[in-house]
């Protein structure tokens, strides 16, 4: 059968044989997740979703009596699909504006076509944390449209004017918080005391997240926290933790000051996201409790979105200036580094995805960019354990590995940036299954 067609089946979900399909990919060189240097050429078996097997390359290992689709690899190279650990699917693409007054049934379709897209970027799974993704989650894995994998955390859990609080001015006051937009349609939880972050934790459990997302300071994009606030007592944040350790998971935390952070950790959270305004004594000690630390590369060369001089724009600032003082004290003691880009409320920054992991390269060598959205997103992924919704091996090209694979034009160990073209990934694989050919 000709691989278009395969490929075109497989998007539209007209054909469960799809998804038993085999491959061979011959002669590829491979970055497998974790070594610094390509492999050899290399032949790679796809059988049942996994890398069957791994041999040298040869010419006369290759016959008639290979079964399944040849894929010639013509010396490419063979390496993991990229993980995003900090995505908002059903946020990204539209203004905040529109996803707070639109039709929740156009914000699902643009939601899929934001999935669909960041799949073909080459992003096979990412940690979605927050927003009513469970079912674009479904729809992803049932192929009724296309996707990454994703890990969901469901609807944030926020203080009343916390990050997570979406409400206008004029809803505050409201007496019954359910029936605001944000709320309604799971967005966001707002609750005010341990019992009541406790019942939202294991609502979200209930629902399918995978890891649970807690709002534990101030924010730039929402309207009523300023960026050095701390939110949520101790009590509170450790009545989440304890939901998610009975089931299993963990917690991780929006937090970008040393207050904030300290207090999660207090708590028993076990990863933070941001942290740009951390400080040395705290960095350090992230490092030495094994804390994950989620870092996105909010630099000044980003085109704002918000009005200058508006009080977005000012703790955005703040932020900026943060950054390089964070990745430098993350790589100066050797935290364990996730990478994620954030991107909210704008269709047009979802297209430098790539060029936001890339942008790394200030801080961190080729061969570690690619580790970390590979090899490391997958080990924080994982932390899930058994609420981690796919199971197998994830972030390496070896045997028994899930087959998430991308075949790329070109050697992105010396030339990471070719990545952000995606003229140069002429394979994209999730599952088993290509998505995208263009050999």
């Amino acid at each position: 059968m000709d691989i278009k067609l395969i490929t075109l089946m497989c998007s539209l979900a007209l054909s469960p044989a799809c998804l038993a399909q085999t491959y061979l990919f011959k002669n590829v060189h491979i970055f497998d997740g974790s070594s610094a240097n390509l492999s050899s050429a290399k032949n790679v078996y796809i059988e049942n979703q996994h890398i069957k097997k791994i041999e040298n390359y040869t010419s006369e290992t290759l016959n008639a009596s290979v079964e399944g689709v040849v894929i010639d690899g013509q010396g490419k190279t063979l390496m993991p699909g990229l993980i995003d650990a900090h995505t908002h699917l059903m946020l990204a693409g539209l203004p905040q504006q529109t996803l707070l007054l639109a039709d929740q049934g156009f914000i699902n379709i643009a939601a899929a076509k934001t999935a669909s897209e960041m799949l073909q970027r080459g992003y096979t799974s990412v940690r979605d944390l927050g927003g009513p993704v469970f079912g674009l989650k479904l729809a992803i894995d049932k192929h009724i449209t296309t996707g990454p994998r994703i890990w969901p955390s469901g609807a944030f859990i926020s203080q009343t004017g916390g990050h997570g609080d979406f409400r206008l001015p004029n809803e505050l006051i409201a007496t019954d918080v359910e029936h605001t937009q944000a709320v309604k349609t799971g967005t966001t939880t707002i609750a005010d005391s341990p019992a009541d972050v406790r019942k939202h934790a294991r609502e979200q459990l209930a629902l399918g997240a995978s890891q649970i997302k807690v709002m534990a300071g101030g924010g730039v994009s929402s309207l009523y926290d300023p960026i050095d606030v701390t939110q949520y007592s101790a009590e509170e944040i450790r009545a989440a933790t304890e939901a998610a350790a009975n089931w299993n998971t963990y917690v991780t935390v929006h937090a970008y000051t040393p207050k904030a952070i300290n207090r999660a950790i207090d708590a028993g959270v076990r990863c933070i996201e941001h942290g740009q305004l951390i400080d040395e004594v705290t960095a350090k000690r992230i490092a030495k409790e094994g804390i994950w630390w989620s870092l996105q590369p909010f630099t000044s060369d980003r085109k704002s979105t918000f009005a200058e001089g508006s009080e977005q724009r000012k703790k955005q600032l703040k932020v900026e200036e943060g950054t390089l003082t964070a990745f430098k004290l993350a790589k100066k003691y050797k935290a364990k580094v996730a990478w994620g880009t954030d991107i909210l409320f704008n269709a047009e920054r979802l297209q430098t995805q790539t060029a936001q992991l890339t942008r790394l390269t200030e801080w961190y060598t080729p061969f570690e960019i690619l580790k970390m959205a590979t090899h490391d997103n997958a080990q924080l992924l994982m932390m899930s354990g058994e609420r981690s919704p796919y199971k197998g091996k994830l972030g390496v090209v070896e045997e028994q590995a899930l087959a998430d694979l991308l075949l790329v034009d070109g050697d992105p160990i010396d030339n990471v940036k070719l990545l952000e073209s995606k003229d140069n990934i002429k394979i994209i694989m999730k599952d088993g299954i290509v998505y995208k050919n263009t050999l």
